[in-house]
């Protein structure tokens, strides 16, 4: 073993300086010579870093023989040394202050979710980690038959008001804070009697399903604020070089095995665990400020907040986890990801069940097919390409409705998605196996289905769960525009007959369904419809006449007799003229048009029923 046997220096290795300092100046001048481009000598006069402390327990082979010294250097133990590094770089590289494995020592375990938790603490004893922990989690550990030291016990101080002062002490912190490498910080940690704390193991009070529950009283919501464990979670991300921060069950796995294999944890795996940490708490932050801004008023205590979205934020805190990167965009030259709100819910929280990576265009379709068969309260089936319905029907069964809406437009329905408001049963993907279809969203599949999808390896299918979206985002150069989403719906009762013929009840039925899907037709819109079937739509067109016309000559079906919807008002009759010439008999349009006495003139003179919403649904 080498010893600092420098005749004029001290005998006894765990002195902190091994060398008088003129030894010390010609020891970091061979380093620097014989390894100018690794770590600064510096960290090797320390007796955290000393050649006695440092190399027999970095490397097995530690031999003593060393050639001749170079001319001008006069100490024999400084020589040794600077060949023992030179024949074992790894020394070296495991001993820096920015690379290497750390050990871990000590952990702190503090964490609401406690799931995977005893198996990781189990790892961690097995591993020689000393374990410390509070309240519940202490509590979960011992239950499990782990010996756990109780946070009183390290800070010398109880938990106290309730559980808020437990953490938040000099012995928790110092222990976590203070930079391992830098002699000030240990100097001042051992005259206080703070123990190094090599990890922190914590997740936070579940603020959000606190907010969500309506029945959760103010005082509850303000005291499931964690001051703490966010405390906690930054100062060891901050300390990252030398402190591991486990913000997340989901890498308890990957840490206890590279504990296992290495003895400790490399810098790279602290500096993601780092960066993990810092978005936990920025995502808890904005969860908190966006909650409590909706409440006009503090509460009584003993009261459940009123939350409203009447106001708009004065700021828009938006923290979106990552759900999936995606091969491209809307384009191959355009790279994309998708992220989630992490409800679960909706599009973005979809389960697939088989068939090749959803794309960014997959996507897009995917939640418009949805969000129209969310309007059908019948079994309803709609077909979309380009965000555009092609096909859309609402029937007794799920077949029937898919039989209803292919029809419209075989020939477009050919590689678009589909989106189903009912389980898949075999029947219907029977049916549907016969087209090709880049992908299926539904609430669910029946195993009939499942089997019988199965055989197209490519055809995506998704699982979704609804979503309420109460708001919608769209980005402009410079900003992001903020608007309500389109929730608007009218009943029968809520229209408003303004021609001479009222609509018969067949009539009426098909104009409230055609209104349903031209609020997801992109403007300019008309769509025909007839018996909760989409026969044509006439979309994003720069006129309502042109959207009239287009819509028209899209048709495969007759249109004689069916029913047209507007998204707008008609500004002329001559839109008016063009629908009803198509075979319309009945006209559902906002109104509020300063020529809405014209084209009611004109209803009243070709013979048809005209209705106002009085609501527009205007997409771009």
């Amino acid at each position: 073993m080498l010893r600092p046997a420098s005749p004029a220096g001290p005998k006894d290795p765990s002195c902190r300086a091994f060398a008088p300092a003129a030894d010390q100046l010609r020891f970091r001048s061979i380093i620097r010579a014989v390894f100018p481009l690794t770590i600064p000598s510096d960290r090797f006069l320390s007796s955290e870093h000393s050649p006695a402390t440092l190399a027999p327990s970095a490397c097995g082979s530690h031999t003593t023989d060393a050639p001749s010294l170079p001319r001008g250097c006069a100490e024999p133990l400084h020589w040794r040394v600077v060949h023992h590094f030179r024949s074992h770089p790894g020394c070296i590289q495991e001993q820096s202050p920015l690379s290497g494995i750390k050990p871990v020592k000590r952990a702190l375990l503090s964490v609401t979710d406690k799931t995977s938790l005893v198996d990781f603490a189990q790892h961690l004893a097995s591993a020689g980690v000393e374990l410390v922990s509070t309240g519940g989690t202490a509590r979960t550990l011992r239950e499990a038959g782990l010996k756990v030291l109780d946070i009183s016990e390290l800070t010398g101080f109880p938990e106290m008001l309730d559980g808020r002062v437990k953490t938040l002490h000099p012995k928790v912190h110092g222990g976590i804070l203070h930079i391992r490498g830098n002699a000030e910080h240990r100097a001042a940690v051992e005259a206080h009697a703070i123990q190094p704390i090599d990890m922190v193991v914590v997740n936070l009070y579940a603020f959000e399903k606190t907010a969500a529950n309506p029945e959760a009283s103010f005082a509850h919501l303000i005291e499931n604020i964690d001051i703490g464990g966010p405390s906690m979670v930054r100062s060891a991300a901050k300390n990252f070089e030398d402190v591991a921060i486990v913000t997340a069950a989901a890498d308890y796995p990957a840490l206890a095995e590279e504990l296992k294999s290495t003895g400790g944890l490399s810098r790279e795996t602290r500096w993601k665990l780092a960066k993990a940490a810092f978005a936990v708490t920025a995502a808890y932050d904005t969860a908190i400020a966006n909650a409590l801004e909706r409440i006009d008023s503090a509460e009584q205590p003993d009261v459940a907040p009123h939350f409203t979205d009447a106001e708009f934020p004065k700021a828009l805190r938006v923290n979106y986890p990552l759900q999936m990167s995606l091969r491209y965009g809307e384009n191959p030259h355009q790279k994309a990801a998708l992220y989630s709100d992490g409800t679960g819910t909706g599009v973005a929280g979809c389960t697939q069940l088989q068939g090749k990576e959803l794309s960014y265009n997959n996507l897009v379709d995917l939640d418009a097919c949805w969000e129209l068969v969310q309007e059908f309260d019948k079994p309803g089936v709609a077909i979309i390409k380009h965000t555009n319905p092609c096909g859309a029907a609402t029937g007794a069964t799920i077949l029937e409705a898919y039989q209803s809406a292919l029809a419209a437009d075989p020939i477009s329905a050919f590689g678009g998605v589909i989106g189903i408001n009912r389980e898949v049963d075999e029947a219907a993907a029977e049916e549907i196996a016969k087209l090709f279809v880049e992908a299926i969203a539904a609430p669910s599949f029946s195993e009939g289905a499942k089997a019988r999808f199965a055989a197209k390896k490519n055809l995506r299918l998704v699982e979704v769960r609804p979503s309420t979206t109460a708001r919608v985002v769209k980005q402009v150069s410079g900003g992001l525009l903020l608007q309500d989403a389109d929730r608007g719906h009218v009943t029968a009762d809520e229209l408003k007959v303004v021609t001479a013929r009222k609509p018969t009840e067949d009539e009426l039925e098909a104009l409230l369904f055609a209104w349903r899907v031209c609020k997801h037709v992109k403007s300019n819109a008309i769509v025909y419809a007839k018996n909760g079937q989409l026969l044509a739509a006439g979309a994003g067109q720069t006129s309502r006449v042109d959207a009239a016309k287009f819509g028209a000559m899209k048709a495969v079906l007759p249109l004689k007799g069916c029913v047209a919807a507007s998204d707008a008002f008609f500004p002329f009759p001559d839109g008016l003229e063009v629908v009803v010439a198509s075979g319309a008999t009945a006209v559902i349009q906002p109104g509020g048009s300063v020529k809405d006495a014209d084209v009611i003139a004109a209803a009243d003179k070709l013979g048809i029923a005209m209705v106002f919403t009085g609501m527009r649904h205007f997409r771009h």
